[in-house]
């Protein structure tokens, strides 16, 4: 039997919908599937009572040959000229039901790890390689992956909980991958923002995330720990509460650290900086949090990154917001107060990035000099020009917001100015703290 490659196309009823390979024995269950014989044969003798392709109930499992298609593939075979036996069609060659086959054999081999001794770990890290790459061409192959996405999440976010991938970090870091590539780009939420329909009859309690998320920060390469920080940030996007819970991942001091490390240790890594900047913020919402990110060195990280002369606009507005928020416990006020080089970095935002950054820079000078009342801030923004930026800012088309805080930082920077700049100017203004 000559084997379909890369020259060569293949009618695609002559495949097997488990193997995807020329069927060579093709033999009909009762729900009018066909199926190669050994293919379907393992599956029924591995205890399943279903057709593959339909999921039906298989009132009787008879395999009935199908001679017509048997004859066909022959003829079919026979006028094709024989060739050397080639790969699989590269992902950019993949039409769309070839897709849909490797989905369903990929759904096929993740139901059957759990019923059978010899689960196709190969097959299934090959069908995911194809897929990612497949998915990586364009927003009508992401379409068809994440039309799957509702029967193949669950089956792939359960793996992604289990120790045992921990001895295959490259398989590992595929089922991720593929788990982040249906997580963006689903879209059937809830009014809550959760969709909980995603994870159907997945017990969270039962996984250990955590320890699969540390160990693949602690020990992985940067593409694995990227892509285990943006799975546990969609995880909580998706789930909310329920999946912070889950091994207390939100409360571990180790997870802050190993995040403040690859905040660190990107390298300028766009991803990677994102990557810890999202999953931090979406952490340090509870109160109790934000000390811990403190703790690890997150003041001194969060300077190092706002620091970079080539930080985009976006990351450095939620750098900006992750200082804010490190500002509201004692720890982090007093650590950014005391860092030279990070307020003088907040003060170089202001008018330079955005109008979002520049309000979140102001925000967090207000906060440190008029609602803590630190007179070393209100010093270091006083020798460092800030004066000149906050008049600056006032003639400009900024938001009443913005506007009263730079009222109250003249009023608290008067006292440090020894220039004349400020000696006419007076302000009357009553302020509400702005978060």
């Amino acid at each position: 039997m000559v084997r379909d490659d890369l020259h060569t196309t293949v009618p695609t009823y002559f495949r097997c919908p488990i193997s995807l390979e020329v069927m060579e024995s093709p033999v009909s269950l009762c729900t009018g599937v066909t199926y190669d014989r050994g293919s379907i044969q393992r599956w029924l003798d591995a205890g399943n009572n279903t057709c593959p392709a339909t999921m039906q109930q298989l009132p009787t499992k008879e395999l009935v040959p199908n001679h017509t298609l048997h004859r066909l593939i022959k003829i079919w075979s026979e006028s094709v000229p024989t060739r050397p036996d080639k790969s699989a069609p590269s992902p950019q060659s993949l039409s769309r039901d070839q897709a849909e086959q490797i989905i369903l054999q990929l759904e096929i081999d993740l139901k059957m790890i759990h019923s059978t001794p010899f689960p196709r770990f190969y097959t299934i890290d090959h069908n995911l390689s194809v897929l990612i790459s497949f998915v990586n061409e364009g927003c009508d192959n992401r379409k068809v992956v994440t039309d799957a996405g509702g029967r193949l999440l669950p089956l792939l976010v359960s793996l992604a909980g289990k120790k045992q991938f921990l001895n295959d970090f490259c398989l590992l870091e595929k089922i991720i991958l593929f788990c982040n590539v249906i997580l963006k780009n689903r879209v059937k939420i809830d009014s809550e923002g959760r969709d909980n329909a995603m994870f159907p009859g997945i017990e969270l309690g039962k996984y250990d995330y955590k320890t699969i998320i540390l160990t693949c920060l602690k020990q992985g390469r940067l593409e694995l720990r990227i892509a285990a920080v943006e799975f546990l940030e969609l995880m909580v996007k998706h789930l909310g509460s329920q999946m912070q819970q889950s091994s207390l991942i939100s409360e571990d001091d180790e997870m802050y650290f190993e995040l403040i490390r690859l905040l660190v240790s990107s390298n300028r890594n766009s991803d990677a900086l994102e990557a810890s900047l999202n999953l931090l913020s979406r952490m340090v919402v509870f109160k109790k949090n934000r000390s811990k990110m403190v703790r690890v060195g997150g003041v001194k990280a969060l300077t190092k990154a706002l620091s970079e002369p080539e930080l985009s606009p976006p990351l450095t507005e939620k750098v900006l917001k992750l200082l804010e928020i490190a500002s509201s416990c004692r720890e982090g006020r007093d650590d950014i107060c005391g860092n030279e080089l990070c307020v003088q970095a907040i003060l170089k935002k202001v008018l330079k990035v955005s109008d979002a950054a520049t309000e979140l820079a102001v925000t967090l000078l207000w906060s440190l000099c008029c609602f803590s009342g630190d007179k070393r801030v209100a010093a270091l923004v006083t020798e460092s020009s800030g004066v000149a930026k906050i008049l600056l800012l006032l003639q400009s088309n900024c938001s009443p917001n913005v506007r009263q805080m730079c009222g109250d930082l003249l009023k608290m920077l008067r006292v440090n100015s020894k220039g004349s700049c400020l000696s006419c100017y007076d302000t009357k203004t009553c302020h509400i703290m702005p978060f």
